[in-house]
């Protein structure tokens, strides 16, 4: 039976584990809250009301005490939860995995407070788990990583405090070490050495499987992410101000590769969708898509968007200004591909690419939403003076389509006439328009708070300020009262670069609209009349965003979009690596050769130059390796001379030196001591009594200094040896 004693330690320590497993279940729940609230995917009703009870739940922790919800309780509350799951999911959230993680939240409050049998805390921790699961689809940002890490911290301390909690060897063990008053202390501070490395090893494990296993496409759970207003924003149908509600976030939408430009010289329009039509509120394009013909690798040819430039060099040629660029985008929820002006081919993993009659390029493939591809566009542009002498002789088509206005305010077209007077074509007219906009408004992203009736008149001539919606579209209605054919285009403009991974960082904020106008002979043309603001690549403090910035694209780019194209890449640059090693250790090789061989014969002359000479130095260097190779045993000769001049200086040193010696000595009688003997029990065998008195009499002076570090019971044994001696030459 176990002692009294005994149990009264088992008892403290059983509480230890109980407790440190309670806290490691919370810090695991904690965590994976944490890192579903970090998507931004989650309501703020939600956040409020789990992040109180967690907090409630931690004060409880702290002080040691327990509130459990009855049974009576739990299951009522669970039955009328799910009543509401069906109003969550058709009213509520709409959506099926909002609905499922307010459904995982309510089980995690419950689960907390009703904790009774082991299964309690299984359920629990498989809640926290899906917690985690339900971020991962929420979100494509590299902070998951670390989230994520620490949630497997968490796991790992929790799972191994619950087996020890289950183990049926706990008590034996608890039993073993009660004598150990702090054996709870040990127990924390051994979680904090293991719990880590296990963290490490699996992510280590889990990184090697990820990058290694083939990639397949996926995309069953994408689906249910969160909408945003990208997609309202940027689709056939822009409401006046919804532009202007993208420009309030700072969060990252794309991430462009330009190839063949490592300092970021390029500030380009990425055209979204262009809008015809226009009722004094709302944009439109009402205008049907037409799918685009599928080249090789993936690619798409898209329609060009105008005729040719004519070459200043050669009046037949053509002027070009191609440029090839890859683009991450993070999912924002829309199905329009960003693309410079103007877009020549289109790659990427989609089956079904199309385009309509603004030259707005789409996914129709509903299986792979838009995350990276790649295209090429010519961005060359039409000289001022080509496009003065274009005229207006507009085709039917783009008449039709671009010239038409529904009721306008009468103070517009004169406001436009007044600032067109003395220009002479449609270019200087536009320009006119242009250069008056950006002088004479002012940018702001205050958006107006009341509903006006004309909102472009009110923008013109009572507020005289606001975003670049206003803007464009002034130019567009102010363009087509001069007769000349507009439209709005929705994108993004953005010069800021990132020179850690030579991208662009394109952001929400660098939303826009601006204005295209038709010339003929020569297409469309860019109009922008917002002001410009500050941007370029960040400076000094600032600069640290851009290496955030780097993190999360690598993340992007390496672990979220990884796919077999990614592990091809990889593995080429793998094999490349490995036969670019392999040759340069052969080159190296081969090279050390050359040069011993050559060193060898240039010794050779020199030796058969002068003989003498060389045997001297052979001579000298013979003995000065000998010397080298003996160092080992010269020391260990001189230290123990030492020892016996000097044995109270160290004298744990000095008795195992003497001891030796001693039993040495005592073997050539014909007592042999062995390894495992201890110096009593060697002592005991000695049948000799007059040698075993003076082996008696160095054993305790020997164990004096060996293990009681006395130096003056190490100046007595080399004068108890030579008594030994003595003894074992009488015997």
């Amino acid at each position: 039976m176990t002692s009294q004693p005994a149990q009264l330690g088992i008892i403290p320590l059983q509480r230890a584990i109980d407790h440190y497993f309670e806290l490691a279940l919370y810090l695991l729940v904690f965590t994976g809250f944490a890192t579903l609230a970090s998507t931004g995917g989650l309501d703020y009703p939600s956040i409020t009301l789990v992040g109180l009870a967690l907090v409630v739940r931690g004060y409880l922790l702290a002080k040691r005490q327990r509130v459990v919800i009855s049974e009576r309780w739990t299951t009522p509350l669970t039955i009328l939860y799910f009543v509401f799951f069906v109003a969550d999911y058709f009213i509520v959230s709409h959506s099926f995995l909002p609905a499922t993680v307010h459904l995982a939240l309510f089980g995690v409050v419950i689960r907390m407070f009703s904790l009774r049998r082991e299964r309690d805390y299984i359920t629990l921790s498989i809640l926290a788990f899906l917690m985690v699961l339900a971020s991962a689809v929420l979100t494509v940002d590299s902070v998951f990583l670390f989230s994520f890490a620490a949630f497997m911290l968490m796991a790992v301390a929790t799972f191994v405090l619950m087996e020890m909690r289950r183990s049926g060897h706990v008590a034996s063990v608890l039993a073993r070490h009660s004598s150990d008053p702090q054996e709870h202390r040990h127990l924390a501070f051994a979680l904090v050495r293991v719990a880590p490395a296990l963290m490490l090893m699996i992510l280590v494990g889990a990184a090697a499987v990820f990058f290694i296993l083939p990639r397949m496409s996926g995309g069953y759970l994408g689906g249910y992410s969160f909408g945003t207003d990208f997609s309202s924003g940027f689709s056939d149908h822009v409401q006046l101000g919804r532009i202007g509600e993208i420009q309030q976030s700072n969060a990252v939408v794309m991430h462009i590769q330009i190839d063949g430009d490592p300092v970021g010289r390029y500030d380009l329009h990425w055209r979204g969708v262009a809008l015809a039509d226009f009722d004094g509120h709302n944009w439109s394009n009402p205008r049907t898509q037409f799918p685009l013909r599928r080249g090789s690798e993936n690619s798409f040819m898209v329609p060009q968007a105008h005729a040719p430039f004519r070459s200043y060099v050669t009046p037949n040629g053509r002027r070009e200004e191609i440029i090839h660029y890859r683009v991450l985008m993070e999912p924002i929820g829309t199905n329009v591909f960003f693309l410079a002006p103007w877009a020549r081919s289109l790659s990427g993993n989609y089956r079904d690419v199309a385009s309509d009659f603004g030259d707005a390029v789409y996914d129709s493939d509903a299986q792979h939403a838009i995350t990276r591809y790649e295209a090429d566009s010519d961005i060359a542009r039409a000289a001022p003076d080509e496009l003065r002498e274009a005229g207006q002789n507009y085709p039917p088509q783009i008449e039709a389509a671009y010239l038409g206005l529904r009721q306008v305010d009468p103070r517009v077209p004169q406001l436009a006439a007044k600032i067109t007077h003395s220009a002479h074509n449609p270019y200087d007219r536009a320009l006119a328009l242009e250069t008056y906009l950006k002088t004479h408004y002012t940018y702001t992203l205050q958006l107006p708070r009341t509903a006006v009736l004309d909102p472009i008149a009110n923008f013109l001539f009572e507020r005289k300020q606001g975003h670049c919606e206003y803007f464009a579209s002034a130019l567009a209605v102010m363009l087509r009262t001069e007769g000349i054919p507009a439209r709005v285009v929705t994108g993004f403009r953005s010069d800021e670069f990132n020179d850690l991974t030579g991208n662009y960082v394109i952001r929400a904020k660098d939303a826009h609209a601006w204005v295209e106008g038709y010339f003929p002979g020569f297409g469309w043309q860019t109009f922008d009349p917002t002001p410009a603001g500050v941007g370029g690549t960040p400076q000094g403090w600032h600069r640290l965003a851009l290496y955030v910035d780097a993190m999360s694209s690598f993340w992007r780019d390496w672990v979220v979009s990884y796919d077999a194209t990614h592990q091809y890449v990889l593995g080429q640059s793998a094999v490349s690596g490995t036969r670019g090693m392999w040759e340069g250790a052969r080159n190296w090789a081969r090279n050390r050769y050359a040069a011993m061989l050559d060193w060898a014969r240039r010794s050779q002359q020199r030796v058969e130059n002068s003989p003498r000479r060389w045997m001297a130095i052979g001579l000298v260097i013979t003995m000065a390796l000998a010397l080298l190779g003996n160092l080992g045993r010269m020391a260990r000769f001189l230290h123990e001379k030492w020892l016996q001049a000097h044995p109270e200086r160290a004298p744990e040193q000095a008795a195992t030196l003497w001891y030796g010696r001693m039993a040495r000595a005592v073997a050539r009688c014909g007592a042999q001591k062995s390894a495992a003997q201890t110096p009593l029990e060697f002592l005991s065998q000695i049948e000799n009594a007059r040698l075993r008195e003076p082996v008696g009499r160095f054993t305790e002076m020997y164990e004096s200094a060996r293990f009681g570090n006395s130096g003056e019971a190490a100046q007595h044994l080399p004068e108890l040896y030579e008594e030994v001696v003595s003894a074992a030459r009488e015997g």
